[in-house]
């Protein structure tokens, strides 16, 4: 299951970043992948709709949310931990 969560996250920041999934690593920033603020936020209204999840609204401050989106591995472990809440 993670390795396709995962896999569906880095399909929607590629199509965000006009990039290939493969070119998208866990270390990756959105600003690497030259995705601005206004397409992170169709990024994560996407991860939303993807997984029928709500990220919190103050995601952009982790010290304010344990939802961080620093990096995709970040962004993927957070996703993941929302809907492992869900499904419980």
């Amino acid at each position: 299951m993670t390795d396709r969560i995962q896999d569906r996250i880095k399909a929607i920041i590629a199509e965000q970043a006009m990039l290939e999934p493969d070119q998208i690593t866990d270390e990756s920033t959105p600003q690497d992948l030259g995705i601005d603020s206004l397409g992170l936020v169709e990024s994560i209204f996407a991860i939303e709709e993807e997984f029928d999840i709500s990220i919190p609204f103050n995601a952009n401050e982790p010290d304010k949310s344990d939802f961080d989106i620093s990096t995709m591995g970040t962004i993927i472990a957070a996703v993941e931990r929302l809907v492992a809440q869900k499904a419980a």
